[in-house]
């Protein structure tokens, strides 16, 4: 296989993806590749990835490298990590055969991964599951009686400026399938019209779909400057001990934002702010849910979201697959329903014109002169 591009580089593959560019080939160090991680690459259209972790080690069977296979786009390890210093960024390297060349020099070996190996590979973390299934659920009890004050009121929440109470929230996250989940729910929000909260790079996933946020609610680690200087409102999810990293982002961009310090992720705290401050109805698009979704977020375990999902309770209305729902089909007899509606006053008219009357007298008496009557 022989594959020319420009090379971009970067150890977190969500800080990658701002920067590729078609036909681009994309070095990363992602170890077992998540499925956003994956579609956001397929998007780019990237021409293929090196990896120089295990894009599947056998921990759990992650879906990642399945969605870039039926993307056609081709997936290599190299055990060379030192390639990462020794491409600059935006140079053009080749792959000749299992050998990546930069300036006509042999810099590292590296393997197809093709659907075979992916196969292989993803039969040991579908075996091995249940293990990791046993230590999720030890791990969420284990910290969930650590995190408990986030549910209990030991750890206060911030009273926004935004004015929930009595009002529908939309909480969106960058998750598996927000993006047909949220074109699925586009009448919602244009009728209902709630208040739009982005937790993280959920507040691009809406200006992408043409809404402004009314909050963003994260570690700011992967929202942009675009997103923070349209909202209305910024909540920094803090460390428990007050250490805010996300802050310090805010306030180069001259914005100010309040700080959240609790366990757990932003997206549990967003539904936390929503509840506290009196929404009647949330609504959640791109969450993680499952133990699938938290390994791949690098997590042992989801007793934080456990505890909040126990507390918001029925006001929680989980939208993620909702796509799959209902898919409207097109139909042609409602096609052809609609033009005969239209056509009949379009005939109407037309006869009641003295012009046509008097060519359907002619056309009557012709017909007559041809029957002999």
């Amino acid at each position: 296989m022989y594959i020319k591009g420009k090379l971009k580089k970067d150890r977190k593959t969500k800080n990658l993806t701002k920067r590729l560019k078609v036909g681009d080939i994309a070095l990363i160090a992602h170890k077992d590749l998540d499925e956003v991680a994956a579609l956001s690459l397929v998007e780019k259209k990237v021409k293929c990835i090196i990896n120089i972790e295990e894009t599947i080690s056998g921990r759990y069977p992650n879906q990642g490298p399945s969605i870039l296979l039926d993307a056609n786009i081709p997936i290599f390890e190299t055990k060379q990590k030192d390639i990462f210093d020794l491409i600059d960024e935006g140079d053009t390297i080749e792959i000749i055969d299992g050998e990546i060349i930069y300036k006509k020099n042999k810099v590292a070996n590296c393997e197809l991964l093709d659907e075979n190996k992916i196969k292989e590979l993803l039969s040991i973390g579908y075996a091995n599951i249940e293990k990791e299934l046993e230590l999720f659920i030890e791990n969420t009890l284990e910290y969930a009686k650590k995190e408990k004050g986030l549910v209990t009121g030991n750890i206060p929440i911030p009273k926004t400026e935004t004015k929930i109470k009595g009002k529908h929230v939309l909480v969106v996250v960058r998750g598996k399938d927000y993006k047909a989940d949220l074109e699925a729910i586009r009448s919602y929000i244009d009728e209902v019209n709630p208040i739009l909260i982005g937790v993280d790079g959920g507040g691009d996933a809406l200006l992408n779909f043409g809404y402004t946020p009314d909050m963003v609610v994260g570690d700011m680690d992967s929202v942009s400057d675009k997103c923070l200087k349209s909202v209305k409102e910024i909540i920094v999810h803090a460390y428990p001990d007050g250490r805010a990293p996300g802050l310090e982002r805010v306030e180069k961009l001259g914005l100010k934002a309040k700080k959240f310090p609790a366990p757990g992720t932003s997206e549990d705290i967003a539904f936390l702010l929503s509840y506290a401050n009196g929404a009647d109805l949330i609504v959640a698009v791109g969450t993680h849910t499952n133990m699938i979704d938290f390994l791949e977020k690098g997590r042992a375990g989801m007793s934080s979201t456990f505890l909040v999902r126990l507390k918001v309770g029925s006001r929680l209305v989980d939208a993620k697959g909702v796509n799959k729902l209902y898919h409207s089909s097109f139909k042609l007899k409602y096609v052809a329903g609609i033009a005969i509606a239209a056509l009949i006053p379009i005939v109407v008219i037309t006869c009641m014109h003295p012009l046509m009357r008097e060519l359907m007298l002619l056309f009557k008496i012709r017909i007559k002169m041809m029957l002999g009557l």
